[in-house]
């Protein structure tokens, strides 16, 4: 049987990484996103600091399991070098942490825009960040993040079609097509599935509209589980908690424990092995 590998945006926990590593290595995981530590996004960290991260990896024998970066996190109508700039960057740390993988967004519109009255600019700067992620030999992952051009199925679809590449690939996200009013399992997953190389763990519910504990909201997380089972998959679970509003009295660890339970736990339940 096929093992998938269980990870997390690990500066929900702490900035500070040895206490994310502490929770992580608490909960038999090995693997973490690269998003924030010290402080500082990834994008941010210098050369000293790079060595410093991997020293400590390596010394606790854990791996980053992608760059998780902002870039695709602004407004269309910025101007769009310093997101080639920001993906250098992002390269750079991928290939020095060796992870193919690089999280990227679709674009937020302008308030009152229209996703028809900037799809092609969307999808050209798409492109773009596409034939430079194949130069450098490294796998985009878009996530369908709210309020972006990408937010719906339909619109993620048109991204990964326009741009066809092993190096554009889905990071599903059942949590934000809830918030974003789409039907995870129902309308999105026929359609992303076979662009899907990665897999965000984020459950939701619209009443309270708030994130919640994987098979905790309207997610259809068990179902999915079921799904990536059914395929083989061996890739990556990144658990991705945003749980302040659903236990607002909880420290930030507690959350982020919380979380990685509730996976494990789906995860018993259909009988899928981890590592």
């Amino acid at each position: 049987m096929s093992k998938v590998k269980l990870t997390c945006f690990a500066d929900e926990i702490s900035s500070d990484l040895d206490e994310q590593l502490d929770v992580l290595e608490q909960e038999g995981m090995k693997y973490l996103e690269l998003r924030g530590v010290w402080g500082k996004n990834v994008l941010e960290l210098n050369e000293d600091e790079l060595n410093q991260i991997q020293a400590v990896l390596q010394k606790r024998g854990f791996r980053i399991s992608s760059i998780a970066s902002p870039i695709g996190k602004y407004l269309i109508t910025d101007p769009f070098e310093p997101q080639l700039e920001a993906l250098d960057k992002a390269t750079y740390a991928a290939q020095f942490f060796e992870t193919p993988y690089i999280r990227i967004f679709s674009y937020r519109l302008p308030e009152g825009g229209s996703v028809e009255a900037y799809r092609d600019e969307v999808l050209h700067r798409l492109k773009q960040l596409t034939e430079a992620a194949s130069r450098s030999g490294v796998i985009l992952i878009l996530e369908n993040d709210s309020n972006l051009y990408g937010s719906t199925d339909d619109c993620c679809l048109d991204i990964l079609a326009h741009c066809d590449s092993k190096h554009m690939r889905a990071a599903f996200d059942p949590g934000n097509y809830v918030m974003n009013n789409v039907q995870p399992m129902r309308d999105a997953y026929p359609k992303i599935s076979p662009y899907t190389d990665y897999v965000h763990i984020k459950d939701a519910v619209q009443e309270p509209r708030q994130f919640v504990p994987a098979g905790v909201g309207e997610g259809q997380l068990e179902e999915l589980l079921v799904k990536l089972k059914e395929r083989q998959y061996d890739g990556f679970l990144s658990v991705e908690p945003h749980l302040k509003p659903y236990l607002p009295e909880a420290s930030d660890s507690e959350r982020v424990i919380t979380a990685i339970r509730a996976l494990k736990g789906l995860l018993e339940k259909v009988d899928q092995d981890w590592e």
